[in-house]
């Protein structure tokens, strides 16, 4: 899966154990929206980490009222804790549902609209279903599961409910001898035996159960006699199910692939399983020559009943193919591509009232927004400006509503109009402390590139920018590789910090990111030391011919593949930078082939394995390893690596520190045993924010 800008999801994942009211008493404060005082109008760490995320949101059936998650982080308890919400749908009167110190999430209408369904923690402290008024009062629990519930999804007639949970799994990792509980020790035979940042001793699988005189009964397997995940590891969910209108039927995503097999493969489909007979059919292989061999993801039925839509990748093993928004007749079995005209993803996708339409998001030119699109194709952008939006779900009156942010504001809900595209801002979750901030101003940039190509870069400028003065100037490098440097806002890689620490930065699309087509994304695979590093440069140099860079004082910073390009230009920028930091980069492409998990990316991007002399094509990636080229680095580096990463392991980030001191060269290691890919701790994101300033102030300020 993609490596970066994933600060919203890691918001929800964040959104750790759940807790009943009884147990407020024994815990600690009650973390909520914080009083924050801004010095100076900076951003700071600790303002940062101040921030309310939102998250999930619905709105009720009769349209009057919004139901929302916001995820607040105590620094000094080092955790998170979400919440709930309740609004008018114009977002007034909002008022927080949640008085547990635990987290209270997944909030969604039933009954009408007369309760909210949620998730809590239990007297035991598992996950279970809860039911609330929508004031808050009248908690009940509504499941009993011996097992946490992980997500769930109620059926239009309210008379079931699929659940999600997680059970044993032992085809990678063998069960350990039962006389032997305390052994730690893990007998591996098969691949994906770790993902992400666990070992895989657990996957998750719908349930689906009664619901009955306010009580879950006791679910049924969806997947009985099958040892496969669904929804998908690391971060699928329950957008991965789809009930059909009438209740009768279930479409689940799945990838029913084991170990090896697994490894290599993206091949996931959508599958229709029949609540009365128990019968499966597979929509993706099971109708048609025209076979989906990619990933198959996010079913969603139309209002009527009488079509089903997904996101559809065409081709097997390669995760960042484009997202096509497929629609299937489900009496003829007929597919049509309604997204054909649209040479990028679909990242989100809901259906018109109508059954005719479908409005989806997704990102062209270095921004993300709404567009429509009817079952032949024709088709209208509704939203723009200098925005990320996500569309989410339909609002009376012709309305949607969406999750909007920016480079230069954090994600709030709005209202937005079908006819003629104007937003409204429904929450403000954040106001308090924008008031105090001043902004950095962010300009779109085009430059010719060498082969003579248009590339656009985002320029964030500091606060207070004084055209007649000189600064230091930072090119960041994005992850993925293949994700969109569009208006993100991360709560790690912000600009806004940097620009309040004083920094231009220039963040370029470079070659291999989404929205610019797919000749330009694609460029990428088997050439990490090729156009993409061409591109790089090109923006440094670009912008140095303003005379408010100062060319003396050039930083180059960036994660994963980021880290991947800090560490290779460390060994090939000819003397323009003079600090470096990497997090989480691949230093050795030889070793990360053989110790990643998810092989279907090393494959695809490498071209193949490095044991294959007679390939040329992965010669060529392996050839240009950033490891190969150290005899060459000649400027400080700052290395960051979390030992939780199974995407781009440790010793990526030791090898390079190492080297770089054996060498001689100023260097330092910022290691996290408890992190993955990403840092989602409160303490340690304030450090790593210090370290991040420390290293370039010391290097880039003196």
């Amino acid at each position: 899966m993609k490596f970066a800008n994933m600060a919203i999801l890691a918001a929800g994942l964040l959104a750790a154990s759940c807790g009943t009211e009884t147990e407020k008493q024994a815990d600690a404060p009650f973390i909520g929206k914080h009083d924050v005082k801004v010095e100076n109008g900076r951003m700071t760490p600790e303002v940062l980490w101040s921030f309310g995320r939102i998250g999930a949101a619905a709105l009720s059936p009769d349209g009057a009222k919004l139901t929302y998650t916001v995820s607040y982080y105590s620094v000094e308890q080092n955790k998170s804790h979400t919440v709930i919400y309740v609004a008018d749908a114009d977002g007034q009167n909002a008022k927080m549902l949640t008085t547990s110190t635990k987290s209270e999430s997944s909030p969604t209408w039933i009954k009408k609209g007369e309760k909210i369904a949620f998730l809590a923690s239990d007297a035991d402290g598992k996950s279970q279903i809860f039911e609330m008024s929508p004031d808050g009062s009248a908690r009940k629990q509504l499941s009993f599961n011996e097992k946490d519930v992980e997500g769930f999804l109620f059926s239009p007639d309210e008379t079931k409910v699929l659940y999600i949970a997680s059970v044993p799994y032992y085809h990678n990792i063998q069960k350990n001898d039962e006389d032997l509980p305390k052994a730690s020790g893990m007998v591996i035979t098969d691949l994906m035996y770790k993902h992400w940042d666990e070992y895989v001793t657990a996957i998750p699988k719908p349930y689906v159960a009664d619901f009955k005189d306010d009580k879950v009964g006791t679910g049924k397997d969806v997947l009985e006699g099958e040892n496969y995940e669904s929804p998908m590891k690391p971060f699928g969910g329950t957008e991965q199910f789809a009930w059909s209108p009438d209740s009768k039927v279930l479409a689940y995503t799945c990838r029913k692939k084991e170990g090896m097999e697994y490894a290599f493969s993206t091949d996931s489909d959508i599958y229709l399983y029949y609540l009365e007979s128990g019968k499966t059919e597979n929509l993706c292989k099971d109708y048609t020559d025209d076979k989906n061999m990619g990933y198959d993801t996010n079913p969603s039925f139309s209002p009527d009943g009488k079509y089903i839509a997904w996101q559809s990748m065409e081709r097997d093993g390669y995760e960042s193919d484009r997202n096509r928004l497929l629609v299937m007749d489900l009496a003829s079995h007929t597919k049509q591509y309604v997204t054909e005209w649209f040479d990028s993803p679909v990242d989100a996708f809901i259906w018109n009232a109508d059954s005719k339409q479908l409005y989806f998001s997704g990102v062209w030119h270095g921004t993300s927004h709404i567009y429509c699109t009817d079952l032949e194709g024709n088709h209208k952008q509704l939203t723009d400006g200098q925005y990320d939006y996500t569309v989410m779900q339909l609002q009376e009156g012709g309305k949607l509503l969406a999750e909007r942010h920016s480079m230069m504001e954090s994600g709030e809900l709005y209202s937005v109009n079908i006819a003629d595209g104007k937003v409204a801002q429904l929450t403000t979750e954040n106001k308090h402390i924008w008031d105090q901030l001043k902004v950095g101003k962010v300009e779109p940039r085009w430059t010719k590139t060498t082969d003579g190509k248009d590339m656009l870069s985002w320029v964030i400028y500091p606060v207070d920018f004084d055209k007649n003065k000189k600064y230091p100037t930072l090119l960041f490098c994005e992850g993925g590789p293949q994700s969109p440097v569009s208006q993100f806002w991360s709560y790690r890689w912000n600009f806004q910090i940097m620009a309040a620490n004083d920094y231009i930065i220039i963040a370029p699309n470079r070659r291999g990111l989404p929205g610019f087509g797919q000749e330009w994304l694609e460029q990428i695979s088997g050439d990490y030391g090729g156009q993409c590093m061409k591109d790089y440069l090109t923006a440094i140099d670009d912008i140095c011919q303003e005379s408010y860079v100062d060319k003396d004082r050039l930083g180059c910073v960036g994660a994963s593949f980021g880290g991947f390009s800090v560490y290779w230009l460390a060994g090939n920028h000819d003397k323009r930078f003079k600090a470096f930091i990497a997090h989480d980069g691949i230093y050795n492409i030889e070793q990360q082939y053989v110790e990643t998990e998810e092989m279907w990316f090393a494959e695809w991007d490498m071209k193949g394995a490095p044991w294959d002399k007679k390939n040329a094509a992965a010669q060529k990636t392996f050839a240009t390893s950033p490891h190969k080229f150290v005899d060459k680095w000649d400027t400080p580096i700052l290395c960051i690596q979390g030992e939780k990463d199974y995407r781009i392991m440790t010793n990526q980030g030791e090898s390079a520190f190492n080297a770089a001191v054996i060498r001689g060269i100023p260097a330092e290691l910022l290691l996290f045993p408890d992190e993955n890919h990403w840092v989602l701790k409160p303490q340690n994101g304030i450090l790593w924010q210090r370290t991040f300033f420390r290293w370039l102030d010391k290097w880039l300020k003196k």
